[in-house]
Formats: C-alpha cells, sequence, structure tokens
C-alpha cells in the first residue's frame, strides 16, 4: 500500500479517535485485507520503583486488558466507520514498553506454488513439532524471513513507494 495511502487512514484515526486513548498517533499497518491501528499507552501508574518483573507483567496485563475492554463499544463504531470507507477489516493492538498485543486480527488464506525442495523445508518443521501442518510451518518461516529482514524490507518498501510518486507524477496515456 502507498504511503498517501497509509497517511489518509492514519490522518483520518488521529482526527476519529478520542484524545485520551493513546500517547501520539498510533501506528497504521495496511495491507489489501486488513488495517491494524495500533496505538501507545502509558505505563502503568502506582507500581513501586522496586517491582518484580512479575509484578510489571500483571500490571501491564490488567492495562491492556482494562483498555480493551473500556473502549470496546467505541472501537467497534470506529471500525465499522472505517471497514466502510476502505473496504477493509480493522483489527486494534496496543503497545506498552516492549509488550505488543494485538486484539482480533485476521488470518488469510494465501496460495502459494511450492518446489519439492521447499515442501521439504516445510515438513521438516512438521515433522519436528516446531508446526502442526504445512500452512502453519509457512507462517513460521514468514515470520522469521520477516523479523530477520526489516532493514531490508523497509528498503524495499521505501524503493516501492518512489516508483509509484515517479508513475503517478509522469504522463498520462
Amino acid at each position: 500500500m502507498t504511503t498517501e495511502h497509509t497517511e489518509k487512514v492514519r490522518g483520518w484515526l488521529t482526527g476519529r479517535l478520542p484524545q485520551d486513548w493513546f500517547e501520539g498517533a498510533p501506528e497504521v499497518i495496511l495491507d489489501r485485507e486488513e488495517i491494524t491501528v495500533v496505538g501507545t499507552l502509558t505505563d502503568p501508574a502506582g507500581l513501586a520503583a522496586d517491582a518484580s518483573d512479575a509484578e510489571q507483567a500483571a500490571a501491564v496485563s490488567g492495562r491492556v486488558k482494562e483498555f480493551r475492554e473500556r473502549t470496546r463499544e467505541v472501537r467497534i463504531e470506529i471500525a465499522r466507520e472505517l471497514e466502510h470507507r476502505t473496504g477493509r477489516k480493522v483489527a486494534w493492538g496496543v503497545q506498552i514498553g516492549d509488550r505488543r498485543e494485538l486484539f482480533t486480527t485476521l488470518s488469510v488464506p494465501v496460495m502459494s506454488r511450492l518446489r519439492q525442495s521447499e515442501r521439504l523445508v516445510l515438513d521438516t518443521l512438521v515433522d519436528a513439532g516446531v508446526a502442526r501442518s504445512r500452512s502453519e510451518a509457512l507462517a513460521w518461516c514468514v515470520k522469521l524471513v520477516g523479523s530477520n529482514a526489516d532493514s531490508w524490507l523497509g528498503e524495499l518498501r521505501t524503493a516501492m513507494e518512489h516508483v509509484a510518486k515517479v508513475r503517478a507524477e509522469g504522463p498520462t496515456p
């Protein structure tokens, strides 16, 4: 998706979302089927400075649950409006510190043609118990590549946006 399209959606959301929900503008991630909105929440207040890791994790879990329950009805209303505007489903998530939690998201089937050597990789992951099926193994591989290739994928997306901009500025047939 183009940066311009993402910026329009992020701008609409920034104007539409209650101002007290997130710290700053939400992160907006788009693909062909779904828009994911991830907002940063403030850290839970009232923890002692020497709180254990378990206590901190529990406080963050409680903060996420509180936000999710308190905002549910309005999030549904905003999602319906955005789905109507864009034709895409909307998912929500929050970020607190280094913890990121996504609420209901889509799982979309994707067609893939793989050669035997590639299928054997998936079968090895299934046989080793890393995945329950070829589909799950392929999803695992995509996540692994995505996490290890973030900078390269970012450069590729930037280059694609530049090509789209140049095409848009070119002569029309």
